[in-house]
């Protein structure tokens, strides 16, 4: 089991979010107040491709880890730095296979989608940390550490200190991509 570390939204389209006390996650729409919040696409670069998409975008994770890490190389993040929705700690976020479900607190379930696509706003947040976010695997493969994106399958209140439960899917697992 994880822990939630930190929640955090914004209703306008900023790099960064204000953490809060509580967030409340809508079933099949992502974080109420949130500019992200819909069944449809809300990013904007993917909206001008084609709006009528399915948002599986709804909700933004983060692992506090990845901070920790980025300490070490002298970048300062905080919880809600990167547009996260929820910072984690704990749970190995980047290694969970596509459909892997995670419940966060008491009663919210989130379905995992894939990896966040690391953009040019991180590079302008924080010079450097563009490259940061981003790695290669013993083959040269491009490891993309900027987070994870999930639906709202089960709404409910979340909270930093609320435990997080994981249940993978059947097997075969299949590998997180960007979504």
């Amino acid at each position: 089991m994880g822990t939630i570390v930190a929640v955090a939204r914004d209703d306008r389209h900023r790099f960064s979010k204000p953490t809060l006390p509580v967030i409340r996650l809508l079933t099949s729409l992502g974080v109420e107040g949130d500019a992200h919040c819909g069944k449809t696409v809300k990013h904007r670069s993917r909206v001008a491709v084609d709006p009528t998409q399915p948002n599986l975008r709804q909700v933004h994770l983060i692992h506090a880890e990845l901070f920790d890490e980025l300490a070490t190389r002298g970048y300062s993040l905080q919880p809600g730095d990167m547009g996260e929705n929820v910072t984690t700690r704990g749970i190995d976020l980047l290694g969970l296979p596509v459909g892997a479900r995670l419940r966060l607190g008491p009663q919210a379930l989130v379905e995992i989608t894939g990896l966040r696509n690391p953009c040019a706003q991180i590079e302008a947040f924080q010079p450097g940390l563009l490259k940061a976010v981003l790695g290669r695997d013993a083959n040269g493969g491009l490891i993309r550490k900027a987070g994870i994106m999930g639906i709202v399958l089960e709404g409910g209140d979340v909270r930093p200190g609320d435990p997080i439960g994981v249940t993978l899917p059947a097997l075969p697992h299949r590998a997180l991509e960007r979504v």
